[in-house]
């Protein structure tokens, strides 16, 4: 039965984990290779020094058995202080060579993963937790990082001291070496047995982490909406539900592994006794050459061997959780961008040609087509306005003309020239925009507003920020940080730094994506004003539900559920009495 089961378990490296193996190497280390061999020199001399202290041992003790020489056992001891003087400078050596070199390939490997990160697709980042973009830049990468740096140097200065002693005691005694490593196998066996049962817990372990990083984020960023509705309670016990998932898999995980000890020391007995009494009996039969001082030599040199392999046996198992860390690092260089370059991009396009989407079909899933053949003209130098219900498209006419996500048929072009054609980060530089999801950071608002041209002058940010009628807060708060996500300020405030960008920006095309939403009638009028000054002589494109924003337009879209339904001036909707005259009329009614 047990046999069977050994039979059904996979080995203990897989396929994947070779490949992330190979990656790490050739990727991080393989660079670092003559500062490995260095790591390396020091571990064999601490290595050989064990060895020759073994050797030491066996002499000082025929000098106490036979000769008595009282200046041969001196002699003895000094060499014995100098091979551990020699043992000890190796030990500082080791440690601070091996952590500098795995904190610089960790270092190398988080900022791959940052370039790597900034281009990979917009979807990437909507389909993943950000708990789980976390845990591996953070806690995966810091794991790694201890592991490579000391657990598995450690586990190299051991297998060698392993080596060295063995080949020792192999010199000494060969028959009672096999004897001694009769219950080898039986540890190999369990090692893998218990392997994919520590992947399989590690692996859990992992994804209640990156859930638990998630649900704090979640609870943090809506905070306000928890005490409003009430909701401590539940969010605590989420939170409490998933830090116990995490205890649990962790004292799963630690069992898993601890599993291994117990049998080693067991085996390690047996192997004491086998040595004991075999080498007792060698000793005193004179068919062999082995005498006391080498029976208790090699008894020495099997407690200096069992220590060390002992530590072997607890990396390799420890290894199999760090091959699942290995794995969910690899894992994220594996996801490639689809929003690339193409190999004859251009960086020099008419930025104030018209922007046209013909015959443009999108999808966000399989099952859920959005455009179907979709045609619009955004003229150049003209303000184009689309309106529709909530979910009509209209702000993903906004990504696919930013090429946030590639079209699946049809085309997008500007002065001519599809947007395919042209540079990711040439295209993007022609757009200033102000989005519905407004990104604020933890620092001034000064510092908000200059985000999106950091060499910008003092002159030209002040001058947005008076555009966008922000200047008064700036003066108000200083430099004071606005909080995580801007929540010292109001929806309003929010809004306003993101107007201010677009003025300092001042990029030729303009996207407006419900830039007034959140600020009263009054301030809206003041802002309205100055966003008509800013879009003068540029492509505007304005997204916007409140009809009254969008009437000085030069030509209105609008959209239904993918559509488009009704297109033309404002007199001219207005006029014909189809959907934007309904929805005119009711926002007319709303704002008396």
């Amino acid at each position: 039965m047990l046999l069977s089961r050994f039979r059904e378990r996979k080995p203990l490296f897989s396929q994947q984990d070779l490949v992330n193996l190979r990656w790490f190497w050739d990727s991080y280390l393989k660079s670092k290779s003559i500062w490995l061999l260095v790591v390396l020199g020091t571990i064999l001399i601490q290595g050989a020094a064990y060895q020759q202290f073994l050797a030491l041992t066996k002499s000082g003790l025929n000098v106490i058995f036979e000769n008595g020489n009282a200046w041969e056992l001196v002699r003895v001891c000094v060499i014995v202080f100098l091979l551990f003087s020699v043992r000890g400078l190796m030990s500082y050596l080791n440690p601070r060579l091996s952590v500098w070199l795995a904190s610089n390939a960790v270092l190398q490997m988080r900022e791959d993963m940052i370039s790597h990160l900034m281009r990979l697709d917009l979807s990437f980042f909507e389909r993943t937790k950000s708990g789980e973009i976390i845990l591996r830049m953070v806690n995966q990468a810091q794991a790694l990082s201890l592991f490579v740096g000391q657990a598995t140097v450690n586990a190299v200065r051991d297998a060698v001291t392993v080596i060295m002693v063995a080949a020792y005691l192999i010199y000494l005694s060969p028959q009672l070496f096999m004897a001694s490593m009769i219950i080898m196998p039986f540890i190999i066996f369990l090692m893998l047995m218990v392997s994919e049962h520590i992947k399989m817990v590690q692996a859990s372990a992992e994804n209640a982490m990156g859930n638990y990083m998630t649900g704090i984020e979640e609870m943090a960023g809506g905070m306000r909406t928890v005490k409003i509705s009430n909701q401590e309670p539940g969010e605590s016990s989420r939170l409490r539900k998933s830090a116990q998932s995490i205890r649990d898999l962790s004292i799963r995980l630690q069992a898993a592994q601890a599993t291994v000890l117990p049998f080693i020391d067991l085996a390690s007995a047996v192997a004491f006794v086998l040595v004991i009494g075999g080498g007792g009996y060698m000793a005193l039969s004179p068919a062999y050459e082995l005498d006391g001082a080498g029976v208790i030599t090699f008894l020495f040199g099997l407690v200096l061997l069992f220590t060390p392999a002992r530590r072997v046996a607890q990396f390799f198992t420890k290894l199999q959780a760090n091959l699942i860390l290995l794995e969910g690092v690899h894992s994220l260089f594996r996801e490639t961008p689809t929003i690339t370059d193409a190999p004859d991009a251009i960086t020099d396009f008419d930025v104030t040609g018209d922007i046209v989407l013909h015959d443009v079909a999108f999808r966000y899933s399989e099952n859920a087509p959005l455009f179907d053949g979709i045609n619009m003209t955004f003229k150049g130098g003209k303000t184009t306005a689309i309106v529709g219900s909530t979910g009509s498209g209209k702000t993903t006419i906004l990504s696919l003309v930013a090429r946030l996500y590639n079209v699946d048929g049809g085309q997008i072009t500007i002065g001519g020239q599809p947007i395919e054609k042209i540079g990711i980060r040439a295209l993007r530089e022609a757009f200033s925009v102000v989005a519905q999801d407004i990104v604020i950071f933890n620092s001034s608002i000064w510092e908000n507003i200059r985000y999106v041209r950091p060499d910008a002058s003092e002159d030209a940010i002040w001058e947005a920020a008076e555009q966008a009628a922000i200047a008064e807060l700036i003066q108000q708060r200083g430099n004071k940080p606005v909080g995580p996500k801007g929540a010292q300020l109001s929806g309003g405030q929010k809004q306003r730094i993101a107007i201010a960008r677009a003025f300092l920006r001042s990029a030729p095309i303009l996207m407006l994506d419900e830039a007034t939403s959140a600020l009263d009638q009054r301030t809206e009028q003041h802002v309205q004003d100055t966003l008509t000054k800013l879009g003068e002589s540029k492509t505007a494109i304005v997204v916007s539900h409140r009809l009254s924003s969008v009437a000085h337009a030069d030509w209105i879209y609008v959209m239904e559920s993918g559509q488009v339904i009704e297109e033309g001036t404002h007199a001219d909707l207005v006029e014909n009495d189809g959907l934007y005259a309904s929805m005119y009329a009711a926002q007319k009614q709303g704002y008396k």
